[in-house]
């Protein structure tokens, strides 16, 4: 066995590793107690970034994800981007696209907050389908966000969501091919009308659907898609900039000048923030950024 291969789990654990205890799930139950040696992490670092080794040829989906499974959180790996495995090559060969429609939303920032999918047309009803082969993660509802949602592992090492869903047709842990009906399109939890969000995840980290997927014709752009920090998780900085943000909600008597005043900024740059003019007229209880 290579030594890749032996060592891999303890690398993609490492964050839980260096933080000395491993929890078995959500509950935070302590099932042991692992410390690492000084030179360890060096050692680990090593070989996450060993280039020589295809990581998603020689291991499969359950060691990528250090057969960590919850159905209770979407994220519950918590590996920072920093962290991640670089140049890991993905089998797209046997994509099915969830649902055909045209894209209505895509991936970026939102006003205060981060779309991390791509929204897809759809009519309450239509058959939603699974884009790879896999196995039933999560099935919930959040009324607040994504309505009835399914996450899916499969096993090319990528896990998908699909949201706002009218009706579930799977259950847990349940093993999907793909193509295989999954769910019914709808509009359920956060939203506006009929659509399906789907959000294509590595190791919890959402990437870019339309990167990966054209859209328009229902099929990836490449059958391999090689995934690295730089270019699949190019966003960060955005997301960094989104969460660095503060806003102000405009009160009687309130103009451009006075609120850049109280707030230490000036009014050429509330205005390039806020994507208006210095004539725009304000609303009291309007919200308006100023960092």
């Amino acid at each position: 066995m290579r030594v890749t291969q032996r060592f891999l789990i303890l690398i993609l654990a490492l964050p839980m590793l260096l933080s000395k205890n491993i929890y078995a799930n959500d509950k935070d139950k302590k099932i042991s107690s692992i410390t690492l040696n000084a030179d360890s992490t060096n050692f680990y670092q090593e070989l996450l970034h060993d280039k020589t080794d295809d990581l998603m040829e020689n291991h499969p989906a359950d060691d990528i994800y250090n057969n960590i499974w919850t159905s209770t959180k979407l994220n519950p790996y918590k590996i920072p981007i920093d962290s991640l495995p670089d140049s890991v090559k993905i089998d797209l060969s046997s994509f099915c696209v969830p649902v055909p429609g045209h894209v209505t939303s895509h991936f970026g920032p939102r006003r205060y907050r981060y779309h991390y999918g791509t929204d897809i047309k759809l009519q309450t009803g239509d058959s939603v389908v699974s884009s790879f082969a896999g196995k039933i993660r999560i099935i919930d509802y959040d009324r607040r966000g994504y309505g009835h949602y399914v996450v899916i592992r499969h096993d090319n090492g990528l896990e998908t969501v699909y949201a706002h869903l009218s009706q579930v047709l799977v259950s847990l842990d349940q093993h999907v091919a793909a193509g295989e009906p999954i769910a019914l399109g709808g509009s359920t939890g956060r939203s506006t009308g009929p659509h399906l969000h789907y959000e294509i995840r590595f190791l919890g980290n959402a990437m870019n659907p339309a990167k990966i997927i054209d859209f328009a014709y229902g099929s990836p752009f490449k059958e391999e898609y090689l995934i690295t920090k730089k270019h699949s998780f190019y966003y960060q900085k955005e997301v960094q900039a989104m969460a660095a943000a503060k806003y102000y909600k405009i009160r009687r008597g309130d103009n451009l000048s006075r609120i850049a005043s109280r707030n230490g900024t000036s009014v050429k740059a509330l205005c390039r923030l806020n994507g208006i003019s210095t004539k725009k007229m304000l609303r009291i209880g309007q919200t308006i950024r100023i960092r």
